[in-house]
């Protein structure tokens, strides 16, 4: 038997390749573009309609205390800025011997010219009712035992400082992560059993702090005389230095008096310091 095979080429249909593709024309493409157009010149013409008009401030009476406006260079009329504050920064070196350090610490000082006429809200914390007595008619604002904590937590209560007998200090713990800083300690001056002495100090003392190696506070307004500006500078150097053994070496390194519309100007603190620093 023969076997016979046949082949047969596949049959392909292709279209011609001169055929017309046929394209999706989109007709409203031109006009929607026209719209754009006419609506970002609608939004330019608007924009400049909604320009602020510049109103000329030179001969506008101003208001008494704080200006109206915001001055647009670093000329400050005193008139309109009352008492601007004047601070000071120092510098300090605080190494010791070997690798030890001095450790950054707060201190509150009385300055011979006071620049704050409120008195400090001061809260004082005593179990002894005749203490606590003694507290209120000293100018303590609170005096109360260990169920002030909770009314402190709930801020139903707020105070610029806080002081304590050294026997409520366990009780008082609960406000610690609460007060931080303000926590009462005796390195502060805060906790001690003389009330009344405790209370003379932190109502009108001005509190200052270490940051890093650098104590910067505020010493004075710009409207005192010049010497009692110097004297509160001297106040707080002195403080300063004691917080430092003065066989250690100097530990005000520099020291730098400045106000918000003026620059800073170094001071020779050699003249501001006690002469037994002066001498080390």
């Amino acid at each position: 038997q023969r076997l016979f095979f046949t082949c047969r080429a596949p049959s392909v249909f292709c279209s011609s390749l001169t055929a017309h593709k046929q394209q999706s024309v989109r007709s409203y493409a031109a006009a929607a573009a026209a719209k754009q157009k006419e609506k970002k010149e609608e939004t330019v013409q608007e924009k400049v309609v909604k320009e602020k008009k510049k109103v000329d401030d030179k001969n506008r009476h101003k208001p008494y205390g704080l200006t109206a406006w915001a001055p647009v260079d670093d000329v400050y009329m005193v008139r309109y800025y009352p008492r601007p504050p004047v601070y000071t920064n120092l510098r300090l070196d605080m190494k010791l011997e070997k690798k030890k350090k001095v450790d950054p610490f707060v201190s509150i000082i009385h300055l011979p010219h006071p620049f704050k006429s409120d008195i400090n809200k001061i809260v004082v914390f005593t179990e002894n009712p005749d203490q606590a007595r003694i507290a209120m008619e000293n100018g303590a604002a609170v005096a109360g035992g260990a169920e002030l904590v909770e009314k402190i937590l709930a801020d139903e209560i707020t105070a610029d400082f806080y002081l304590a007998e050294p026997d409520i200090v366990q009780k008082l713990l609960p406000l610690k992560n609460k007060l931080r800083k303000k926590f009462p300690k005796s390195k502060r001056g805060s906790v001690g059993m003389n009330i009344p002495k405790m209370l003379a100090l932190f109502k009108s003392g001005h509190e200052y702090m270490v940051e890093d190696i650098y104590v910067n506070t505020q010493v004075a307004t710009l409207d005192m005389p010049k010497e009692y500006i110097l004297e509160n500078i001297r106040a707080i150097v002195k403080d300063v230095a004691s917080h430092k053994p003065a066989e250690f070496g100097p530990f005000i390194e520099r020291a730098i008096v400045c106000s918000r519309s003026s620059e800073g100007l170094h001071i020779k603190i050699e003249e501001l310091l006690p002469q037994e620093e002066k001498k080390a």
